[in-house]
């Protein structure tokens, strides 16, 4: 089932979120419908909160490059902490949450992660580049964190604006229902 995307500036997306304790049948249902919400955004990645759960997990699928192919990887990370930290790399990141928003932010390079996978086992990951820049994204989701937050000033004041006037075009297109 596709899942509502909550965009900025809904106050929602700076909860901080809450770490799972219960790896049941909802739990297993709330990760199938964020992967197929992710896969028609088209996203890389998408936190729990950006579909308005309050809870520290993820899912995300960069891919795996195979010659001309790029393989589906799906991933999901349950608690993530990231424990290691290697490097910087500057990213041009985009945010579902944040259409049309694009920013450039500096990353680690290389991280470690600890956390668990759908089932509570644990996992260690250690990724760089893309894969990495996703999961400190999405991690950053989990503490009520967006990429609008980097910005200059004078750049959120012209996304706010931005995103006004879209939500006010939008208004205006409804139809009256009398």
């Amino acid at each position: 089932m596709l899942l509502e995307i909550l965009k900025y500036p809904d106050k929602r997306l700076r909860n901080k979120c809450l770490p799972i304790k219960d790896f049941g049948e909802k739990f297993q249902k709330q990760i199938d419908d964020m992967f197929e919400t992710m896969y028609a955004a088209p996203g890389l990645g998408l936190a729990a909160i950006q579909v308005g759960i309050f809870q520290r997990f993820l899912v995300m699928d960069v891919g795996i490059n195979e010659g001309q192919i790029i393989k589906r990887n799906p991933l999901v990370l349950v608690n993530p902490e990231i424990v290691s930290r290697e490097g910087e790399v500057e990213w041009e990141e985009g945010c579902l949450s944040c259409p049309d928003l694009i920013v450039p932010m500096k990353r680690s390079k290389k991280i470690e992660v600890h956390s668990l996978d759908r089932e509570g086992k644990k996992q260690i990951l250690t990724v760089e580049d893309l894969m990495a820049v996703c999961i400190q994204h999405e991690i950053d989701h989990m503490n009520g964190i967006l990429i609008f937050d980097s910005l200059s000033r004078l750049k959120q004041d012209l996304y706010k604006q931005k995103v006004k006037k879209e939500s006010q075009e939008s208004s205006a297109k409804k139809p009256v229902v009398r």
